[in-house]
């Protein structure tokens, strides 16, 4: 059971949102897999999270990485090649890590920046709020 599966229609609207605001792929996942996922990669909806993922959900660690870098992750098995920058951002209910707002960029000339680090910390805290009612 995923508190935040409950909300797998408002997810949804809320990566739809993200995705067009900032031109990105925005996903957001739960426990164990993507429950929404909005501007591309379509293929990784209903997808496990990594192992990768799923420690840095468990940490609580906020981060944003570009491919090659130390911290960048395969956010699912065998992940897509195009994946060039990632955001990651947990979500906290009530104290509990109950998932992650992600944003994803596949083309290298769109660097992200601290604006998109900030729209998911947005996103994951509105979240985890909405699960507190």
């Amino acid at each position: 059971y995923s508190p935040i599966s409950e909300m797998n229609g408002f997810a949804k609207q809320y990566v739809e949102s993200i995705s067009q605001v900032s031109g990105r792929v925005a996903m957001v996942a739960d426990r164990d897999q993507f429950i929404a996922v909005s501007g591309g990669l379509k293929s990784t909806m209903g997808k496990e999270i990594s192992k990768e993922l799923e420690r840095k959900m468990e940490k609580r660690d906020t981060f944003m990485a570009a491919k090659g870098d130390r911290n960048f992750i395969p956010i699912i098995e065998n992940m897509p090649e195009e994946i060039i920058y990632e955001a990651v951002c947990p979500i906290l209910s009530k104290g509990d890590m109950i998932g992650a707002v992600l944003l994803l960029e596949t083309d290298n000339k769109r660097k992200m920046n601290e604006g998109d680090l900030k729209l998911i910390q947005a996103a994951a805290g509105f979240l985890g709020k909405q699960m507190e009612q």
